[in-house]
């Protein structure tokens, strides 16, 4: 699977609520979320879930590897407590244990590597929640990247057990999966 990103020029459709809420609602989303006062927002594009998150965290850090995507977020307006972060996923600038959680919706398929696993790890506090919310390669591929571009609920579990991170939920639907993962204690 090799690296991509989503398409700036069709940003507008990443602001698109009946689309984006079909796939993963705000409640499904901000539930293991529930008490972080500072989460990282991974592929976090023009804001649309991070506008969710923001309203129930103290501080978010809004990631996204394209300045063109934080440059949409602005134009649109970006919360008080949300500061741009233009990186990928493997080398964020924050400090160790910086965020009680790391979420991501719909862009694992784009950034996932181990390197980049260890990364949000090492920003996360221990105990620190990681959520992921992906396109399925088990899915019918009706929506989203094509289903050869995608991981499946089996290989997410791989993954995140060879990061070190301890599986708590992974919920597979027909077109995507929800995997909720714990850093380990110090």
């Amino acid at each position: 699977m090799g690296f991509h990103t989503y398409d700036p020029e069709r940003a507008d459709n990443l602001e698109d609520a009946a689309s984006r809420y079909r796939h993963c609602s705000a409640e499904e989303l901000l539930g293991p979320l529930a008490g972080a006062s500072t989460v990282v927002d991974i592929g976090s594009g023009t804001g649309f879930y991070t506008d969710d998150v923001a309203a129930h965290a103290d501080h978010v850090h809004a990631v996204d590897v394209q300045s063109e995507m934080h440059d949409r977020y602005r134009e649109k307006g970006v919360p008080d407590n949300v500061d741009l972060v233009t990186a990928e996923a493997a080398d964020l600038p924050l400090p160790d244990g910086e965020a009680d959680a790391v979420v991501s919706t719909m862009t694992y398929h784009e950034f996932h590597s181990p390197d980049a696993l260890a990364e949000l790890r090492r920003v996360l506090a221990p105990g620190g929640r990681l959520v992921l919310v992906d396109w399925s390669a088990d899915g019918p591929g009706e929506a989203g990247p094509p289903t050869d571009e995608r991981f499946g609920p089996d290989d997410v579990r791989e993954h995140l057990a060879d990061a070190g991170f301890d599986l708590t939920r992974l919920d597979e639907r027909p077109e995507t999966w929800v995997a909720v993962a714990t850093a380990p204690d110090a």
